[in-house]
C-alpha cells in the first residue's frame, strides 16, 4: 500500500524510512564538528555495523525498512529528465556562486557519477577541491585554498531522517531546518514526495521554503486527534501556527488539537523527543528535568483560523488529560542525577517503540535500560558506540513511514 499512515508513536509500526551512514561522516574534522552540529566524530566503519544491526533488529519485528538513498535514487531512475534540475539545484543550495564552480561541479557529477545511487550518495559525501582537478593558475580562489577544502560540504545528520520532514497521520511536514548545515537535506524529500510512487501525492503541511524553522524531532502524533509540537531550539512558534492553520484546513485531516511545548533552549533539550517519549499505552520515558509545571499551549480550529489557550499544569496532568488514562513517567537514569545527564545526553529517553510496549534502545543506556525493564517493557537493544556521537538515538534515526491504525 502506498501512502502514510502515522497517527500514533506506539501501534504497530509496519514501515519505516533510514539513512545508513556514508562517507559523509569522514568528511566531518575537528574544526568543522560546530558547524556541521557534531560533538565528535563517529567511527564509519563500526557505526554503519551498528546501524546495519538496527535495521536488522526492526526487520526481524515485521517492519519493512526503506533507504532515503534508494528511494532518492529510484525517483531519478524513473524520471531521466530531473537528474539535471536535481544536480542544479542541489549545486545552488550548496552555496556554489561562480558560474565557473557550479559548471565543474556538475561536469565532474554528470561524469563521474552516471549510477543513480551512487550519484545520490556523493551529493551527500561532498566534494573536496582535490577532486576537481582544477587548473589553479585560472583562478586566484583555488591558488589560495588548501587542496582538501570541501568545494560541497558533506551531510554528515542525514542518519537521523526523523527531522528533515515528519509524517503526520496522512500527511508530511517536508521541513525548514534550524541550521544551513541541515537545511539542505530536505532536498531528497523534496524530490521524494513529489515523484516516488510510494509517497506522491501525501497532503504536505509544511513546505521546506516556509521561513521560519520547524524539525520532526519536535513533532509527535499522541493519537489521530492530537499531535504535539514542541517550542524548542530548532522549532519556532510561528511555524507551528503555520503548520496548524495548515492541518486544520484539511478536510481529510482528523487532527483538532496541536499542544505547543515551551521546552528549554538548549542543545541537551534540542527537540521535544529528547524531553519525553511514548513507550506505551500509558507509559512515557522523560528527562528528569522536565518534571516541574509546564507552559503548553492547546491550539484548536476556530472559524478559518485557530484558537490559542495556555496551560500550565505538570507533564503528567497535561498528558493523562489528552491521552485519556492516568499516565507512568519513567525519568531517564532511574532518578540518579549523574546517570540522568549522562544517559540524556546519549539520548536515553530517545527511545523508538514499535508497538506498544516493545521499544527499541541504545545499549550503552544500562541503568536506563534496567528502570524500563523493570516496568515490564520489552527492550530491543541495539550497539550504539559511535551511533550516538551524534546526539540522537533510535527515535532520531527513524521516520515511521506506516503504523497500523
Amino acid at each position: 500500500m502506498a501512502g502514510v499512515n502515522v497517527k500514533s508513536e506506539i501501534k504497530p509500526l509496519k514501515k519505516v524510512l533510514l539513512h545508513r551512514p556514508g562517507r559523509e561522516l569522514l568528511n566531518l574534522t575537528p574544526n568543522t564538528l560546530e558547524e556541521l552540529l557534531f560533538d565528535d566524530i563517529p567511527f564509519l566503519k563500526v557505526a554503519q555495523e551498528e546501524h546495519d544491526a538496527f535495521a536488522q533488529a526492526l526487520r526481524d519485528n515485521g517492519v519493512e525498512v526503506f533507504y532515503l538513498e534508494d528511494l532518492m535514487a529510484e525517483v531519478l531512475e524513473g524520471n531521466p529528465e530531473l537528474r539535471e534540475k536535481f544536480l542544479k539545484q542541489w549545486i545552488e543550495e550548496a552555496g556554489i556562486r561562480t558560474e565557473r564552480y557550479q559548471k565543474i561541479i556538475f561536469d565532474y557529477m554528470q561524469q563521474n557519477y552516471p549510477d543513480a545511487k551512487d550519484f545520490v550518495l556523493k551529493t551527500m559525501e561532498g566534494i573536496n577541491l582535490a577532486e576537481l582537478h582544477t587548473d589553479k593558475s585560472n583562478s586566484l580562489v583555488d591558488l589560495v585554498s588548501e587542496s582538501s577544502k570541501m568545494v560541497v560540504k558533506p551531510m554528515p545528520n542525514l542518519y537521523f531522517t526523523r527531522d528533515p520532514f515528519a509524517m503526520i497521520g496522512n500527511g508530511v511536514s517536508i521541513n525548514r531546518m534550524y541550521s544551513e548545515t541541515r537545511n539542505r537535506e530536505t532536498i531528497y524529500g523534496e524530490y521524494i514526495f513529489a515523484h516516488h510512487p510510494l509517497l506522491k501525492g501525501t497532503p504536505q503541511y509544511y513546505s521546506r521554503y516556509s521561513a521560519f524553522h520547524i524539525e520532526g524531532g519536535d513533532i509527535l502524533n499522541i493519537n489521530e486527534h492530537v499531535l504535539a509540537i514542541g517550542i524548542s531550539q530548532r522549532t519556532e512558534p510561528d511555524a507551528i501556527d503555520e503548520i496548524a492553520h495548515n492541518i486544520f484546513n484539511d478536510p481529510t485531516s482528523p487532527i483538532d488539537t496541536i499542544l505547543a511545548f515551551n521546552i528549554p533552549n538548549s542543545r541537551a533539550f534540542m527537540h521535544l523527543d529528547t524531553v519525553f517519549t511514548q513507550i506505551d499505552v500509558d507509559k512515557f520515558t522523560i528527562h528528569p528535568g522536565i518534571m516541574g509545571p509546564l507552559t503548553v499551549f492547546e491550539i484548536t480550529p476556530e472559524g478559518s483560523g485557530i484558537k490559542v489557550r495556555e496551560m500550565n499544569d505538570t507533564l503528567e496532568s497535561i498528558l493523562e488529560k489528552y491521552v485519556g488514562c492516568p499516565v507512568e513517567l519513567i525519568p531517564c537514569g532511574g532518578g540518579d542525577r549523574i546517570a540522568a545527564e549522562r544517559e540524556q545526553w546519549n539520548d536515553g529517553s530517545n527511545t523508538l517503540c514499535i508497538a506498544p510496549g516493545k521499544i527499541v534502545v541504545y545499549e550503552r543506556n544500562d541503568v536506563t535500560n534496567k528502570v524500563l525493564r523493570d516496568k515490564g517493557l520489552d527492550l530491543i537493544i541495539v550497539p550504539s558506540a559511535e551511533l550516538s556521537r551524534g546526539r540522537g538515538g533510535p527515535r532520531c534515526m527513524s521516520m515511521p513511514i506506516e503504523r497500523e491504525d
